[in-house]
């Protein structure tokens, strides 16, 4: 009988754990990326300066490059830098800007990327897609998934903590993005994997029924393997799809429609996780949802990121506009703006309950 088998696309080595940041050269070392310590590393002009001066010392043979946003000019100009730099590797030390562009300048120059994540906002750390911002808005560009992630729990701890909720936001969502993918695959047909649909679903489970509090290591230590399970779902499905449903593309239509207004990715994608969800039908989990990002100090209704009922309803009406091809609750209802009005008024009616 012969062996079916596939390879899953995933980083090389995971280190989470209190600490790790100042074992990083060492960890470079070991997993044989650099041991002439010949790397580029990408930082941020806030915390980044900060964490450069207590990690210089030890990383003697880096070179830095300060990023000054989450642009995609930033990523061109980081790869312009750094090319002809002969390193070894590339590290993104930051939170998820710092890392998109990395990841984005890893790519175009061919090194590996080891993603060393300052704050868990959303599951870009692990992800196959930079998304940054351009002339037209926003977009997303596929890129190689970093090799290796580093995650010191004791820099976590040290975020702000609207950070650290905004990334339950996100992975929670990945509930209503693997509901959205099975509701397509009954109606179009569309294929299914189920591998990636378990990873990503069972981050997103563990997450809506950890008891912790944002203070608590364990909660953060479940966080941040989650957002790793996550990345690795999306590169087993080789799109987005097992983390981005409908609820992404509410939060996409917030971000084009109202771009100097967005709350963090993960605020809004938690909140489109509920709206879809009681869309779905599926009020349990809706109510679920919400009582688990209200417990983190999360928005749940569009007032709370400073939205109008009908902003919230032009964008969700909106929102299949930003993934064209996508079919999720919101295509498959296709409500007109006073159907998503009404609807909206009953979700946010349940939440006061």
């Amino acid at each position: 009988m012969p062996v079916l088998t596939r390879l899953l696309p995933s980083p090389v080595f995971v280190e989470i754990r209190p600490g790790a940041l100042d074992a990083l050269g060492g960890i470079l070392a070991d997993q044989r990326l650099s041991a002439s310590g010949r790397i580029a590393v990408a930082i941020s002009g806030g915390s980044g300066a900060v964490l450069r001066e207590r990690l210089e010392p030890l990383l003697p043979g880096a070179a830095w490059y300060e990023v000054a946003d989450g642009t995609l000019d930033s990523a061109v100009r980081l790869t312009d830098q750094m090319r002809g730099g002969h390193y070894d590797a590339i590290v993104g030390l930051g939170g998820g800007k710092i890392i998109d562009v990395a990841k984005y300048a890893a790519a175009r120059v061919g090194l590996p990327l080891v993603a060393v994540a300052t704050n868990l906002a959303h599951d870009g750390i692990c992800s196959p897609v930079s998304t940054l911002d351009n002339d037209a808005g926003r977009g997303s560009y596929g890129v190689p998934s970093p090799i290796g992630i580093v995650v010191d729990l004791d820099v976590i701890r040290k975020a702000p903590q609207r950070f650290v909720a905004a990334g339950i936001g996100d992975v929670v969502s990945n509930i209503s993005a693997c509901a959205d993918w099975e509701l397509s695959h009954r109606i179009t047909g569309e294929p299914v994997d189920g591998l990636a649909v378990a990873m990503a679903r069972s981050a997103g489970e563990n997450l809506l029924r950890h008891p912790g509090s944002l203070e608590d290591e364990d909660l953060l230590l479940a966080l941040a393997e989650a957002l790793v399970l996550s990345g690795i779902a999306m590169n087993i499905a080789g799109s987005t799809r097992p983390s981005s449903g409908a609820c992404h593309e509410i939060s996409h239509a917030l971000d084009v429609l109202y771009p100097k207004r967005s709350a963090q990715h993960g605020e809004q994608c938690g909140l489109g996780a509920a709206f879809a969800s009681f869309l779905r039908g599926e009020r349990e989990l809706s109510g679920l949802i919400v009582e688990r990002l209200a417990s983190h100090g999360l928005p749940v209704t569009a007032d709370q990121i400073g939205f109008t009922e009908a902003e919230f309803t032009e964008a969700v009406h909106y929102a299949p506009n930003t993934r064209p091809g996508r079919f999720t609750i919101l295509e498959h209802l296709d409500l007109s703006p006073s159907d998503i009005r009404d609807a909206y008024a009953d979700y946010v009616q349940s939440v006061h309950r």
